[in-house]
């Protein structure tokens, strides 16, 4: 069954220039039709070129942020980005582990400019994360951080492994449950430098589609094509690494892979 406004909390970080983290979930999670509720981990100083300044928010103060909309709205589906610190993850794994709801699990850490998100401690405690997540959507580099397919797999999550750093004209996107490959899709590679928040669009995309009803796969193709739309349609801002263009996905649909 279908939700017509599935309620979407995401649980991230904030990006001051907009393009990435909290902000390009808001947007991302409104154009599919969801209601976007936050639970902020983290303050940055960032803009197109990097980050500038990090302030972390105290774990008690990113559970308080859960619970009052848990309490009181309601979830249908969890996103997590950057989580900031190995005892904020461990605190959103053991809130998380008490609920039966769809959790995808981005794992930041490092920015598309090349900014640290996420250090060692913080990156061993997503093992607990894995724990909880209905899917893990890492790129290739964060992959390779978190012990590859095998390892993420034996965790009983589902996994995207994502294919935008890969090499070559063509974009592969795989889905993965424990028993093995499910779906892979390609997709023409798009020649763009305007990629800031790629990956937190895309996980809050999936959590979209598992909120509002859709299985998995069509989840994962939704979430795809919402994407490389918003890449597509990216106004140019900033002098580096410029945000997507969320506002001007209209049929993302009839996206041409």
């Amino acid at each position: 069954m279908t939700v017509d406004c599935p309620r979407i909390l995401s649980i991230a970080g904030s990006d001051s220039g907009g393009g990435a983290g909290i902000q390009a979930d808001i947007k991302t999670i409104t154009m599919l039709g969801g209601h976007a509720m936050t639970a902020i981990t983290a303050i940055t100083a960032q803009n197109t070129l990097g980050v500038q300044a990090v302030h972390q928010l105290p774990s008690e103060m990113i559970l308080a942020q859960i619970e009052s909309v848990v309490s009181d709205i309601g979830v249908d589906a969890v996103k997590i980005g950057m989580i900031g610190s190995a005892e904020a993850a461990r605190a959103v794994a053991d809130y998380l582990d008490k609920l039966s709801i769809a959790v995808v699990f981005d794992p930041v850490m490092i920015a598309t400019s090349g900014s640290t998100l996420a250090d060692g401690e913080t990156i061993a405690a997503f093992g607990q994360l894995m724990d909880v997540a209905s899917v893990v959507t890492p790129n290739l580099p964060e992959l390779e951080a978190l012990g590859g397919k095998d390892r993420i797999l034996s965790h009983g999550c589902h996994l995207v492994i994502k294919g935008g750093h890969g090499k070559g004209g063509m974009v592969v996107d795989e889905l993965y449950a424990p028993s093995g490959l499910i779906r892979r899709i390609e997709g023409k590679r798009i020649d763009s430098s305007e990629t800031h928040g790629t990956g937190c669009t895309f996980a809050s995309a999936l959590a979209v589609g598992l909120g509002s009803g859709l299985d998995l796969n069509a989840a994962f193709e939704q979430a795809i094509s919402f994407t490389r739309i918003a890449i597509l349609e990216a106004p140019g801002l900033g002098e580096g690494s410029g945000p997507l263009g969320h506002q001007f996905v209209t049929d993302f649909q009839d996206d041409d892979r």
